[in-house]
């Protein structure tokens, strides 16, 4: 059977107050033609759907076609909860799109109810895929609990919990049946594509790749947005984020992976590279050299080589529409004054004007501003 492993949409996401649904839109259309053309079997979308738990009408209006569609010709198309998603709103999608054929999971749940599903590709491979959402720590104890019934010992570290929770939902795995796993979480060694929550991704958050056993013949992994594979006792991979979320993932590569895999046989994984999504790039220089640079329709970052003054960051807006993040080289960046000891004596004016000048910003137009609205406010 063909698999497309897809995860962290982020759909939603807005980069420094610009909307980016339709960029969202475009590789969400390039998902279900990539989905198409390759004919697959099962989509698996690895959390981090969208960008926050409360996604607007519009995010939501825009993932429910996405996933239909990914459903059509009989695919099986199962989704989980990312930590950047709400597991309670996955839950009440869970019955609707469930009828439809689509498999949501917001929470933990016991293998026989709903967290290992059992069906058969529209090949004839039998299918065991377990799935595991994003647990924070709280949760986690208490997905432990549910499963073992007992009360918890809450001295136990998150790997362990989570390996536990791995090893149920991995029972039921038989040699003669098609082995995956998919979860949304962080393993040892992973690289960080640049925009994941830190938070929810370091510190005690990591669990160790021994907890997929060796009966898997697939792992399939959401939350780092940069696509890699990990080492580990069976094949385990981030597909990676459709987008570039933010300007600390400009040399991602966005896209998705397609996997072939067979009962008893490894995964043979290839990647897919989406074109759709806006490039983001960190530009700089002078205003000349700023407007003589070809960014085609790229977001960017700026950083101007140049003394701060009114008005420099609309300039630069104007000779780069796409410029999103303007900032000042740290050479010229002003350094904050310090009051001379004779400041007692001086005018508000003088006081001003001194700022300015060590500062780096000296301008006549501002100083003359503070002199008008000094001179209302005192009048």
């Amino acid at each position: 059977m063909k698999i497309l492993h897809t995860a962290d949409w982020h759909v939603g996401k807005v980069l420094k107050g610009r909307s980016r649904i339709d960029e969202h839109r475009a590789v969400l259309r390039e998902l279900v033609a990539t989905a198409r053309e390759q004919n697959v079997d099962a989509v698996i979308v690895a959390g981090d759907v969208f960008d926050t738990s409360a996604p607007t009408p519009e995010a939501q209006a825009l993932v429910m076609p996405a996933l239909m569609a990914l459903r059509e010709d009989g695919r099986d198309v199962v989704v989980l909860a990312g930590n950047h998603d709400n597991p309670h709103l996955f839950e009440v999608y869970r019955p609707v799109l469930g009828a439809l054929g689509i498999q949501v999971v917001g929470a933990f749940r016991r293998p026989d109810k709903g967290g290992t599903l059992s069906f058969t590709a529209r090949t004839g491979e039998p299918v065991r895929l377990a799935v595991l959402p994003f647990l924070s720590h709280r949760y986690v104890v208490r997905a432990a609990e549910v499963l073992t019934g007992t009360a918890a010992e809450h001295n136990r570290d998150y790997a362990a919990r989570v390996g536990e929770l791995l090893g149920a939902l991995t029972a039921p795995f038989q040699a003669d049946t098609v082995n995956i796993v998919t979860t949304h979480g962080t393993l040892p060694g992973g690289a960080f594509g640049g925009g994941e929550r830190e938070a929810q991704s370091i510190f005690s958050y990591y669990f160790e790749a021994t907890a997929f056993p060796s009966s898997t013949q697939y792992a399939a992994l959401g939350h780092l947005h940069r696509r890699q594979q990990i080492p580990g006792p069976c094949p385990i991979w981030y597909s990676g984020s459709p987008v570039a979320v933010d300007f600390g993932e400009e040399a991602n590569t966005p896209g998705a992976l397609l996997i072939d895999v067979s009962p008893g046989r490894p995964a043979v994984v290839r990647e897919v590279l989406f074109e759709q999504a806006r490039t983001l790039r960190t530009v700089s220089g002078t205003l000349e050299q700023l407007e003589a640079m070809d960014v085609g329709e790229a977001w960017l970052k700026v950083i101007v080589e140049e003394k701060p003054r009114p008005g420099l960051a609309d300039t630069v807006r104007e000779l780069l529409p796409g410029a999103l993040d303007v900032t000042l080289d740290e050479r010229f960046r002003p350094v904050r004054a310090v009051p001379k000891a004779s400041s007692a004596s001086r005018s508000p004016r003088e006081l001003f004007r001194d700022y300015l000048t060590s500062s780096g910003r000296h301008d006549d137009q501002v100083a003359g501003l503070f002199d008008r609205l000094y001179d209302e406010v005192t009048g």
